[in-house]
């Protein structure tokens, strides 16, 4: 059988494993609609952020209130309906989204920092080192995240800032573990072997070798993780230890919305669906970008 030039190159020049699983990725047409939804909600926060800092008008105020249109149902002046102060839903929402983005890819900044070195160390040096970090991430998760993430809030005061700080701080185990794991794997690698022999340091292998190969894996935790702190932060919104009004939120336009349920069903079902659609939407992302880099 005669070989072809395929054959003999199976990878075109230059098609490096990001760009193999960009292309997986990117064909999946549930990564796509997903990844749409995420770019209009980054895109709606982006504005709304850009608003509040240059002072630009918005279409309406989210804060602006009117006691003559409260709990107006939506129609083509309030798309999705005013609340108990005659604000603007849709207008809070678009507002609450920077909020909640933020939190969400801040916190996962911050949480994916700390696993990733304390996993590395932990998997790349093993031995007492391993053991010791080990043990004290066993001893974190034992404490229920959400509880200490009250605590700590409760006791530093509501802020956004301390929101994703807690967030990050508490988050981080699930990522050093899985970091952990593969660097026991990848560490025995001829290619770690070989940087050893040459006389490398520990911290270039690490970062220049190991976590490259490693990266996959990490980045989907990442992904995953955003849609996390989006619930915690709703949920702390909800129970009036988030972000203090009259800064809107996902979570406590929920939150001031459930004393009038029955007569302003809106104040509750588009925040609400807003959460579960950006969370789905980040969830599958994230599953669909597992399954590019599984494919081989």
């Amino acid at each position: 059988m005669t070989a072809t030039a395929s054959d003999s190159f199976p990878a075109a020049r230059g098609d490096s494993p990001f760009r193999r699983v960009a292309r997986r990725f990117f064909s999946d047409r549930l990564a796509l609609a997903s990844l749409a939804v995420i770019l209009l909600f980054f895109l709606s926060a982006v504005v709304a952020g850009l608003c509040t800092l240059r002072g630009w008008p918005m279409p309406m105020d989210p804060n602006a209130m009117s006691l003559a249109g409260k709990l107006l149902p939506p129609d083509a002046t309030h798309w999705l309906g005013t609340d108990n102060l005659g604000r603007d839903v849709l207008s809070r929402m678009v507002a609450g989204s920077t909020i909640s983005l933020t939190v969400g890819f801040v916190a996962m900044a911050v949480s994916l920092g700390i696993g990733i070195v304390v996993g590395a160390v932990s998997g790349y040096f093993g031995g007492w080192a391993d053991n010791v970090i080990m043990r004290f991430v066993d001893a974190l998760l034992c404490f229920p995240s959400f509880f200490l993430i009250l605590t700590a809030i409760a006791i530093l005061g509501p802020n956004i800032w301390i929101i994703i700080t807690v967030l990050g701080l508490v988050g981080w185990t699930g990522t050093a573990r899985l970091v952990r794991a593969e660097f026991l794997t990848l560490r025995e690698s001829e290619y770690v072997r070989a940087a050893r022999a040459l006389g490398q340091s520990g911290p270039k292998i690490i970062f220049r070798h190991i976590l490259p190969n490693a990266f996959a894996p990490i980045f989907v935790t990442a992904v995953i993780s955003i849609p996390d702190a989006i619930l915690i932060e709703s949920g702390l919104s909800f129970l009036s230890f988030g972000v203090p009004p009259p800064q809107a939120t996902w979570g406590n336009i929920i939150a001031d919305g459930k004393t009038y349920f029955l007569d302003a069903w809106w104040l509750i079902v588009f925040p609400g669906l807003a959460i579960f659609v950006a969370s789905l939407a980040f969830y599958l992302a994230g599953d669909a970008l597992r399954r590019a880099a599984a494919t081989r």
